[in-house]
């Protein structure tokens, strides 16, 4: 289950990817080993974000 602070980026992230870039968003995944949140998106699957379980965003 990802953090309050994941969750918090996490809806950031979206609402920015689909409502402002209107990009698409392919894939959403908590990696059981780090506990790191992954998201990619894009027309071409181009744009990656990794969002660690303190709420970090890279």
């Amino acid at each position: 289950m990802p953090t309050e602070e994941q969750l918090k980026c996490l809806y950031t992230i979206t609402c920015q990817l689909t409502f402002v870039m209107l990009q698409p968003i392919h894939l959403v995944y908590l990696d059981q080993r780090t506990l790191n949140l992954y998201i990619l998106a894009g027309e071409q699957e181009d744009i990656e974000f990794e969002v660690t379980i303190d709420g970090e965003v890279f």
